[in-house]
């Protein structure tokens, strides 16, 4: 009797112990689950991200993944197909259990939706801005964000990007028509008009020349580049995604545009500063004209120039009383204002105004070939004499000297006036348009590519659980 009695309490004892054991081993399994759910999530979703574009973060220091994976259409179920794939390697591994012959967790995917995801180009270009934050926080940026905006404001106070000297130019001249010019009498009972012979018209004749054609020594060395603005992003519709997430956001602050602008300095070409991996030279150029060849960028930044100069040297020219009594000295010594004297008055500003485009030419000559302008002159640094106006390409000479602000700077508060949409999106085409230079990217997109990213993720096991989790990624 003892011993049955022994044995029944064995087995009852053994059924609790196995029931316990049993329990420990299941709720082990669903721990396992749920800890190696974590791991694979963790490792495919950095998995994705280790595939960021290598050629965009070599040129232009910005991490990326492309959705199009070098293909022709940006999708991003591919970065969703991926990321299945990464995780499903992970779940299920070669190696089985000994004694039971089978994967202890028996997981696999169920589903992967990659519901959230902050495109390059979202909100204007914020995302790829909010990365050229994070890259510019060591960069000596001090005195850049200082001078800037102090050349802006001179400029601003003298109305230089506003002011119309070509329409008050032309005031003068219509005066003169309406005085009209005097007759003298060339035979008996026959009169003819007296020329005006004002010198001012022939600096003016040269005004439809092409400030480049006036003012480069070899207008034939300008790049040739030309370039199909409508394949880049600033023309064609952009794929989109759900914009700067909150949380990079946080990280990295508003974007500030002058740091933008000081990594476009950083990063493009300009005339006198080209760069060999860029395909169109003129690259700060183009931001500021979008036009499709190097020569139009460049002829239009020049022609913005020279309204400055030609406002600032108007300014000036008229308050210098030595100039004025000058050009007065010149108007009084045509015959045409000795028999008329109210020629006088206009034709004295029109030679002015003549005087001081010359010298505004001479400023864009002198800027171009590296030299320096001031924004206001004084009378130190006027470089033309009156008799220039007769003569204006003869009287212009390249000087690399001076003082004031060289090119770049220039070139710094037109950006720093720029509409920042247009900006971020014709700086957004230049890096589209070296990218596609390097081998395997013809046809690179950056409204493919994203640098955060949240996914919905769910897996099952063979063992009757399922689980799903969401979690974001990104570069911040």
């Amino acid at each position: 009797m003892r011993r049955g009695y022994i044995t029944v309490f064995l087995s009852l004892s053994l059924t609790l112990i196995l029931s316990l054991v049993f329990t420990v081993i299941e709720g082990a399994r669903i721990s396992a689950i749920r800890m190696k759910f974590e791991c694979v999530a963790d490792i495919g979703m950095n998995s994705v991200l280790a595939e960021y574009h290598r050629e965009l973060l070599e040129q232009y220091d910005l991490l990326f993944v492309d959705t199009a994976y070098g293909g022709g259409h940006p999708d991003i179920g591919n970065a969703e197909a991926h990321l299945r794939d990464y995780i499903q390697k992970n779940l299920r591994t070669e190696e089985k259990d000994v004694w039971r012959g089978r994967d202890f967790l028996a997981m696999d995917m169920a589903s992967v939706e990659i519901d959230k995801f902050s495109i390059a180009s979202d909100e204007e270009g914020a995302v790829l801005k909010r990365q050229v934050t994070d890259y510019m926080t060591d960069y000596p940026l001090g005195a850049v964000l200082e001078k800037i905006p102090v050349n802006v404001d001179v400029l601003e106070l003298h109305g230089l990007d506003s002011r119309d000297t070509d329409g008050e130019r032309r005031q003068y001249e219509a005066q003169i028509e309406e005085i009209g010019l005097p007759e003298r009498e060339v035979e008996e009972g026959k009169f003819e008009k007296v020329p005006l012979d004002n010198p001012a018209d022939v600096a003016n004749a040269t005004r439809g020349s092409g400030v480049l054609n006036l003012v480069l020594d070899d207008p034939s060395q300008v790049s040739a580049v030309k370039v199909q603005s409508g394949d880049y992003i600033s023309h064609r519709s952009r794929m989109e995604g759900t914009g700067l997430c909150a949380e990079a956001a946080e990280v990295s602050g508003e974007p500030n545009e002058l740091v933008f602008e000081a990594y476009l300095f950083e990063k493009c070409g300009y005339y006198g500063q080209e760069l060999d991996k860029s395909l169109l030279k003129y690259q700060i150029e183009y931001i500021l004209a979008g036009q499709d060849t190097d020569w139009q960028n460049l002829e239009q930044v020049a022609k913005r120039l020279l309204r400055w100069r030609e406002a600032a040297n108007v300014i000036y020219i008229l308050s210098d009383a030595a100039k004025v009594a000058e050009a007065e000295a010149v108007a009084m010594a045509l015959a045409a204002v000795t028999m008329l004297p109210a020629l006088a008055v206009p034709v004295k500003y029109t030679i002015l105004f003549a005087w001081a485009y010359v010298e505004s030419l001479q400023d864009v000559k002198t800027l171009l070939h590296g030299g320096r302008v001031p924004i206001m002159k004084t009378s130190a640094d006027w470089k033309t004499g009156i008799n220039s106006i007769k003569n204006v390409r003869g009287s212009l000479a390249a000087d690399e000297g001076g003082r004031g602000l060289n090119y770049k700077e220039y070139l710094q508060i037109m950006l720093f006036l720029q509409d920042k949409t247009s900006r971020t999106y014709r700086a957004m085409d230049i890096m589209e348009m070296d990218i596609r230079r390097t081998p395997g990217n013809a046809v690179f997109r950056l409204d493919g590519c994203f640098d955060t990213y949240e996914a919905h993720m769910a897996v099952t096991s063979g063992f009757g659980y399922s689980y799903e989790m969401t979690r974001k990624y990104g570069f911040y």
